[in-house]
């Protein structure tokens, strides 16, 4: 098992700092923002231009928050009902 970047150092949520949002760390740059901006495009050159502040290590921090949210939360599937079921 792969061991997982530690995001703690990079990533911070602060309620004086964009109403409490996970930020990275020293910028205002929400993790949100990051992760957005790599879902329209992969290419990070295009968000380090746009965000000269941030490093790969910050967006990486991003992607492992993310992951360490994402592994936290419980799934419960929705039984989903079929359309000839509706009157």
């Amino acid at each position: 098992m792969k061991q997982r970047a530690d995001y703690t150092e990079r990533i911070i949520i602060d309620p004086k700092i964009m109403v409490g949002k996970p930020v990275v760390k020293g910028t205002r740059v929400l993790v949100e923002v990051v992760l957005e901006r790599l879902a329209e495009n992969l290419d990070v050159k295009t968000l380090f231009e746009d965000y000269p502040r941030l490093t790969e290590e910050d967006v990486k921090a991003c992607l492992t928050y993310a992951e360490a949210v994402i592994e936290g939360e419980d799934v419960f599937s929705i039984p989903q009902e079929h359309p000839s079921a509706q009157v």
